[in-house]
């Protein structure tokens, strides 16, 4: 059979649903509930919360295909994309998955089933991996896998390898596993038969490859590295699609398979290009930008947009890989990466409707992020080109500061070096970015013990929505650093608190116990686990507590969610039904709302938009919430999902009128509470991405108090004209004459003073010299300067104003900067410290500015002198 990605997708779903799977979407590829992760890096990463306990799977088995993101930390693959035919940013996690139903008897037999009965898979070119044991954990080796394997494989063919290879650990602490990997050996006869297959497994062979790896979760790893035993066995499978692709294709590369050739071939047209499979640094590139596109795509589809932080960085540092990737290998100067984005949906869109339905949004995003680095990189190729005239190596200081503040990656300066016949200082540029590296580890490093259990309560209960007082326990607790500050973390039986997700911020508040108070300073969401943040542990937390919620905040807080989605509603009502929500915050004395848009939101639909969420407060619409109700209802209803966004099977529903959301946060009883909605600011925050701004309640009565108290101010000062505006323009026009006959008297002093310093000239060494005190500003000194370079031979001009603050003025001729070596911006360096100061410039003209009027004297002095040694 002739395989296509999507025909072997579908048969892995098809295949597990038939063994009593449920099947599952994938979930966002860009993860927002969990501090340790910003991207999902393994198939797993979605199901954490049953592999740690924090909830309970309705369904025990499971099947998906997961997009998956690994571009740094352990599972760090970037450098060796392109490079090697296998690794990749973006790629597709098939699995399945059992939550304590069964173990590795049946994830064995089916694995092998699928593999070799229904892709048809030559038994003779398949190799198992099995845990051989560690002596350090106390752990044998995984024979109850080898007993089962050996019922379908000769037993040579099954491997035993170390910790390293095969057991499988979520990270320095939590569940795993002893794994047992399936590699396949797709070399041709011939090298099969000179070297065999058993040799080269987990040896990162391009051609006897690991495609399934089966994990064994059974153990949970604590924080002191020892291991305990969980309550429930669990087994979490990945294969990779692309590998499996081109071991069903019969290729000899991922990046030969239909799940790239497309994007490659579009690529070869773009840039009029050939690919010729080779390791050329044209071919690398090539392969490189048909990853990368997928990376990108997917994040923006995810509602990721490319930032200067968190994950929008990195994103926009893949983005820009792959565009100097095109500009360096493929001679694209112009924007080429957009063009890819309609291949690729025709490709994945029907197993990914969200790259259809973003199509136009992650095109135009891409887009605008090219026209802007390339203008970036542009910048850069100047600051290369005035440092390379003045040194004879590139320095390791000057390659960071290219790749750091322009983007260019080492190989691109070191190419441009390599032409000009430079060396680059790369030890000394290393050391650079591994200091960087390490300060931002340090930014970032949370060091956390283990849990304190207190009580057994398998299931934490937010009782928020209705409450905001309540009687807890502290079910447990632990003790985290993070930036050098000591905090702890408290997880309750029941609690009030909101956690933050879905854009609104945490609740605040304290817990009290027999006169004793803690300050709740934060309550996040780890995982699915509410965590509330203290400074200090309670001295005895095994007591029952009084939670009590600020509900001064959480009022606040309330009325402005209500008006987000009330501003969803006129958005769309107003601008047309393709705004779709991208982001926002729900702040106390706030609203931030992005959305998708392609233009500036006009004064006239701003106002529209303001009217109908006013006329939707007015009309106290009364909140209609509906709990735990099955998706699919939900979607009939006509609630808005958001891209992006991780949904479960169940889902709560906000309605206010026809304004109808999926959403967990706290709202409004009736939309009157929130008062009035004033809306602050409107902008652009990335290509086709509109940010609004806006208060509620008393903040929004405050900031109307405040603009019609500056109207008064404004009445009283101009006397309290009949018309406000056309005082204000009178006043306008009256200071646009004043300034124009200002304007006219300074060109009239400063040709006056060009005069005057004109009869100052000296001829001394057959130089023209003027070296004087001005009280001129420094505009007209400057304006000066350049007047009289050209108009007066050998001009040797050092002009000190005696402002607040001295500025040195120095400008020569440029006959004396070529026949008498003189540098201005050399000098005006070195005389600066007589005055406290700093500055420089070029070699015709420099400026420095300081402090200290008493070092004019020195500077005069100096100056004078060098005319004599001239």
């Amino acid at each position: 059979m002739n395989w296509t990605s999507g025909q072997i997708r579908q048969t892995f779903l098809d295949f597990f649903q038939q063994k009593g799977h449920k099947i599952v979407p994938s979930a966002p590829m860009v993860i927002k509930d969990d501090p340790t992760l910003m991207f999902t890096n393994a198939g797993m990463n979605p199901f954490k919360d049953f592999f740690l306990g924090n909830q309970k799977a309705i369904d025990t088995r499971i099947a998906d295909t997961q997009k998956c993101l690994r571009v740094s930390g352990k599972h760090n693959d970037l450098e060796e994309v392109g490079v090697d035919t296998y690794h990749h940013t973006m790629f597709e996690m098939l699995g399945n998955w059992s939550f304590g139903d069964y173990f590795k008897q049946e994830a064995i037999a089916w694995a092998w089933e699928l593999l070799t009965e229904i892709y048809k898979i030559d038994k003779d070119r398949i190799y198992i991996t099995i845990f051989g044991g560690d002596d350090k954990d106390g752990l044998e080796t995984d024979n109850e896998a080898l007993e089962i394997w050996k019922r379908y494989i000769a037993e040579e063919r099954i491997l035993p390898f170390s910790k390293k290879d095969n057991f499988w650990e979520m990270g320095d602490s939590g569940p795993c596993g002893p794994c047992s990997e399936i590699h396949v050996d797709i070399r041709d006869e011939a090298d099969r038969a000179k070297l065999p297959g058993n040799k080269l497994v987990n040896q990162d062979h391009p051609q006897v490859i690991e495609i399934w790896n089966l994990v064994f979760m059974q153990f949970n790893r604590m924080a002191n590295g020892s291991l305990q035993s969980l309550p429930a066995k669990h087994v979490d499978t990945g294969m990779g699609l692309e590998r499996l692709a081109m071991v069903l294709q019969g290729k000899q590369s991922n990046y030969d398979t239909d799940v790239f050739t497309q994007l490659i071939n579009k690529m070869v047209k773009v840039c009029g290009v050939e690919y010729k499979q080779t390791q050329s640094k044209q071919d690398v590139a090539l392969r490189v930008i048909a990853d990368h596109i997928r990376a990108i795509s997917f994040s923006i589809a995810d509602g990721q947009l490319p930032s200067n932080s968190g994950a929008g960085y990195v994103i926009r540092r893949i983005l820009r890989r792959a565009v100097r990737y095109g500009y360096s290998f493929l001679n694209c100067k112009e924007p080429f990466l957009y063009a890819l984005v309609e291949t690729l949906e025709q490709q994945m869109g029907n197993a990914f409707p969200e790259l259809s339905s973003q199509k136009e949004l992650i095109t135009k995003v891409i887009r605008e992020e090219e026209e802007s680095f390339l203008r970036t990189l542009d910048r850069g190729i100047v600051r290369f080109n005035e440092y390379k005239n003045n040194n004879t190596k590139i320095e390791g200081d000057f390659a960071f500061e290219l790749y750091d503040t322009f983007g260019f990656p080492i190989d691109l300066t070191q190419l441009m070096a390599n032409e000009l016949e430079l060396e680059v200082d790369l030890p000394a540029f290393q050391n650079l970015l591994e200091a960087q590296k390490e300060r931002s580890r340090k930014a970032t490093a949370i060091e956390a013990d283990d849990w304190v259990e207190l009580l057994e309560d398998d299931h934490e209960e937010f009782i928020g929505y209705d409450y905001t007082e309540a009687d807890v326990y502290i079910t447990r607790y632990r003790k985290v650093n993070a930036k050098g500050k000591t905090l702890y973390q408290l997880v309750f039986n029941i609690t009030p608190f909101y956690a933050e997700s879905g854009g609104q911020v945490g609740d605040i508040g304290f817990i009290e116990a027999h006169g004793e108070r803690c300050n709740i300073i934060d309550t996040k969401k780890e995982n699915n686990l509410i965590i509330h943040l203290v400074n200090a542990l309670p001295s005895n937390p095994k007591l029952r507590f009084k939670a009590v919620v600020n509900m001064q905040k959480r009022k606040s807080t309330t009325q402005n969610h209500s008006a987000t989605h009330l501003l969803h509603k006129a958005l769309r009502e107003v601008l047309g039904t393709h705004v779709e929500q991208k982001g926002s915050l729900v702040h106390p004395d706030y609203l931030r709302f992005d959305f998708s848009h392609f233009k500036k939101v006009d004064d006239q639909e701003i106002e529209r938009i303001e009217s109908l969420v006013n006329e939707a407060i007015r009309a106290n619409l009364n909140l209609q919430e509906r709990r735990s109700i099955p998706i699919a209802e939900a979607k009939n209803l006509g609630a808005m999902a958001l891209f992006g966004e991780k949904y479960g099977d169940l889902v709560r529903v906000i309605q206010f009128g026809s304004s109808i959301e999926l959403c967990g946060g706290t709202h409004v009883s009736a939309t009157g509470e929130i008062g009035y909605f004033k809306l602050t600011s409107e902008a652009s925050v990335a290509a086709g991405i509109r940010r609004i701004e806006a208060i509620t309640g008393e903040k929004a009565q405050a900031y109307i108090n405040e603009q019609l108290q500056l109207i008064d101010e404004l009445k009283n000062l101009l006397k309290n004209p009949k018309s406000l505006p056309k005082a204000i323009e009178s006043l306008l026009e009256e200071n646009q004459k004043l300034s124009k006959q200002i304007e006219f008297f300074e060109r009239e002093q400063e040709k006056l003073s060009k005069q005057s310093l004109l009869q100052q000239i000296v001829n001394i060494n057959e130089l023209s010299v003027l070296i004087s005190e001005s009280n001129l500003p420094q505009n007209a000194i400057k304006n000066i300067a350049f007047q009289l370079r050209n108009e007066v031979e050998n001009l040797f001009m050092v002009l000190i104003s005696t402002g607040e603050k001295p500025v040195i003025t120095i400008a020569f001729s440029d006959n004396l900067v070529k026949e008498k070596q003189l540098h201005a911006g050399n000098l005006v360096s070195d005389w600066a410290k007589e005055i406290n100061g700093g500055g420089g410039g070029q070699a015709f003209f420099a400026t420095a500015g300081g402090s200290n009027s008493k070092g004019i004297a020195e500077v005069l002095r100096k100056a004078k002198e060098l005319v004599n040694l001239v």
